[in-house]
């Protein structure tokens, strides 16, 4: 069998990806990967066959995102999920995309949600495809109206094409119910804990508190203030601090850090939720949903996007706490300021103290693990 995946270069939209190309591997598919000249060393290290995409220009994109930052929510959405998703990412990705195909002649395309190439040239071919989901099933199956006329100026059916076709969840039923008629939902192992002397910010006997923004928010002005504000924080509560700023973000502007806390580009999150005992995120759905596989409860500060809807679903349903970044000014973006800092200290504290949010997060965890294996849900597609 010959997969080809497509992704955009966030690593948010790459990441669910990554178990159904070692699956695939471990079954003896054949693997391609399309994606942006940004992920090329992380497709390499994977060691999978990849064509490298083109991408919309750079400046074009800072500014489309910078006028989400000052737009409505709703705005907001159209900007990034249909101009700059549906519109300018296709455009740049599709001839690469159908290269591949030529090339690969691949039986099966599975693509994140706004890899919306990998869907047209499906379609356009009569390939079987499917998507794998990186928010929660009602947010996508909205942005496919959102960007349904966009796409369909490149192919006829697509919108019907995606509605259809099988998609992957990693969340659970019981936070996540699904609109689309063929939902499969998967299951991802979590790694084993770390060794004492595996990294310097291992915990020993401390609990240990992970803090992330995701791939994004590290890149935006906010950004440093955001940090220095969740240092604040989190520091001097007898706790091991993690904070992880993502690739666009230079931790050597923070400057001197407190002895309990140390601040790295990237880890593996698998590992990390592996020894966490508390999460600390703006509530993307991949560190959401990895931390709740893990059984972790989670401190929420939504930002953008999808963001608020997780911390609301996951808090919901008592496993974590939200804390509303007070700083306004951007109607699509909430921005962390030094006031917000003592009500993340409290819920951390809180979240830490009251075993009811652990036990409700290891509910969660123990529905997910009665998911299938990624492996039994590729056969679905890829038989």
């Amino acid at each position: 069998m010959r997969i080809l995946l497509c992704s955009l270069d966030l690593a948010g939209h790459f990441n669910p990806l990554i178990p159904f190309i070692e699956a695939a591997r471990t079954r003896g598919d054949e693997v391609t990967v399309v994606a942006p000249p940004r992920l090329a060393q992380l497709v390499q290290d994977l060691g999978v066959a990849h064509r490298i995409s083109d991408e919309p220009h750079v400046e074009t994109t800072q500014a489309i995102w910078d006028r989400a930052t000052r737009a409505t929510r709703s705005e907001a959405a159209h900007l990034i999920d249909g101009e700059l998703f549906g519109l300018l990412w296709t455009s740049a990705m599709l001839p690469a995309v159908e290269a591949a195909c030529d090339e690969f002649s691949p039986h099966v395309i599975l693509r994140e949600p706004c890899a919306y190439a990998g869907a047209v040239a499906a379609t356009s071919r009569g390939i079987a495809h499917g998507q794998v989901a990186i928010s929660t099933a009602q947010t996508e199956w909205g942005c496919i109206d959102l960007v349904a006329p966009i796409l369909g100026e490149f192919t006829s059916g697509v919108e019907q094409s995606m509605r259809v076709a099988p998609y992957f969840t990693r969340f659970p039923v019981s936070l996540d119910p699904s609109p689309f008629p063929r939902t499969v939902r998967y299951r991802e192992s979590v790694s084993p804990a770390l060794s004492p002397d595996g990294c310097a910010w291992e915990k020993g006997d401390r609990p240990l508190v992970y803090v992330t923004f995701g791939s994004i928010a590290g890149g935006l002005p906010s950004g440093e203030t955001a940090f220095r504000v969740a240092i604040d924080a989190v520091s001097g509560l007898g706790a091991t601090v993690l904070i992880t700023t993502g690739q666009d973000f230079d931790p050597a502007v923070l400057g001197p850090l407190p002895a309990d806390v140390f601040v790295e580009r990237w880890v593996p999150q698998s590992q990390v939720v592996a020894s966490a005992d508390v999460v600390v995120c703006h509530g993307g759905s991949g560190t959401s949903y990895g931390a709740l596989a893990a059984g972790l409860p989670i401190v929420f500060v939504p930002m953008f996007a999808d963001q608020l809807t997780n911390a609301q679903l996951i808090s919901g349903a008592g496993a974590g706490m939200v804390v509303e970044a007070s700083a306004s000014g951007q109607p699509g973006f909430r921005v962390l300021g030094p006031s917000d800092g003592s009500r993340i200290r409290e819920a951390v504290v809180e979240v830490i103290a009251n075993d009811s949010y652990r036990l409700a997060a290891k509910r969660l965890a123990g529905e997910i693990r009665l998911s299938a294996s990624v492996g039994d849900s590729l056969a679905l597609v890829a038989p």
